[in-house]
């Protein structure tokens, strides 16, 4: 098992920023697009993780953004609380906040069809391992609180917005708003996983779905170190992808992002798709590339996981 820790770019012009974070789908053959995140129902709701060749429908509208990003505004304004240039949580005279520090309850829901799907208790511990990893240094860290296992034939195969997630979630649902619930399953779509963004008000169908072969030692080749968990909580926790928003505007509404006009697949060298300053953010997290090519969270997507999760999960 490769862990990787959490990596603090320097920050680069202002070129883009960070709302909230979309998923990923599974891997697919090479040279084929991604599947998208965010429930277009919802906004805020859920993003995805695609592998490369599938469609991600899910992916976040400039209306969608705009409206997100208005309503973390109020959400803080509400708790005294402002965000700085740099994207940090500030009091308004008083200056930066501290850094939130969190341990997050995860309630691991396995899904099966019977014969296939079990998930181990190896599996599962390096998963958090891996989360654990990535987070280091973010004021985040993870727990897992319980585990279960369900064997349901039409949950198995579940997709983004379908009775099967509602039923799904629905009856598994464990903890509070600030607890993680982490289901994996055979999903359909192409997808690796997809994810809920916070929001004022969260129900039992908030969480992280993931594809079960994408766990440390999975058989989802090049998405299988664990790291589409890592993206997907990435969303949970606020972030855009980093290719939100292309070239222009505010981008993923985090300053120290490079601007990128779409996912990066595979672990392409020196790409750099817009003129802003700064190449293709290809090792970010909240990218589409292989597990094994991403390793980086930047101060300012951090600054924007602690302003959400302040503002809506706290």
């Amino acid at each position: 098992m490769k862990l990787r820790s959490l990596a603090l770019a320097a920050p680069l012009a202002l070129v883009a920023a960070s709302l909230g974070a979309p998923a990923f789908a599974s891997p697919v053959a090479d040279g084929a697009a991604p599947a998208a995140c965010l429930d277009p129902h919802d906004v805020g709701a859920s993003d995805a993780r695609a592998m490369h060749g599938a469609k991600d429908t899910n992916h976040l509208t400039a209306a969608e953004v705009k409206a997100s990003e208005a309503d973390l505004t109020r959400a803080l304004a509400a708790k005294g609380l402002t965000r700085d240039s740099s994207g940090k949580l500030a009091k308004p005279g008083a200056g930066s906040a501290a850094l939130v520090s969190a341990t997050i309850k995860v309630y691991f829901h396995t899904i099966t069809s019977g014969s296939a799907g079990a998930i181990s208790t190896t599996k599962i511990t390096k998963q958090i391992d891996v989360l654990n990893a990535a987070y280091a240094g973010s004021g985040f860290s993870f727990v897992l609180a319980g585990t279960t296992v369900t064997n349901n034939a039409s949950w198995y195969t579940v997709t983004p917005g379908s009775r099967a997630e509602r039923d799904m979630k629905s009856s598994l649902y464990q903890g509070t708003k600030a607890d993680l619930n982490l289901y994996a399953a055979n999903i359909g779509q192409g997808l690796l996983g997809w994810a809920t963004f916070p929001k004022s008000k969260i129900t039992n169908q908030d969480g992280v779905v993931l594809l079960n072969e994408s766990l440390p030692g999975g058989t989802a080749t090049n998405y299988n170190e664990g790291d589409t968990a890592t993206h997907e909580v990435g969303h949970w926790l606020g972030l855009y992808h980093t290719f939100q928003g292309g070239c222009t505007g505010s981008g993923d509404y985090v300053s120290d992002t490079p601007a990128e006009a779409s996912p990066a697949y595979q672990c392409p060298t020196g790409r750099d798709t817009c003129s802003s300053p700064g190449l293709d953010p290809i090792k970010n997290f909240m990218d589409y590339t292989y597990d094994s090519c991403m390793n980086t969270f930047t101060a300012g997507q951090v600054s924007r996981m602690q302003a959400q999760w302040t503002a809506y999960r706290a």
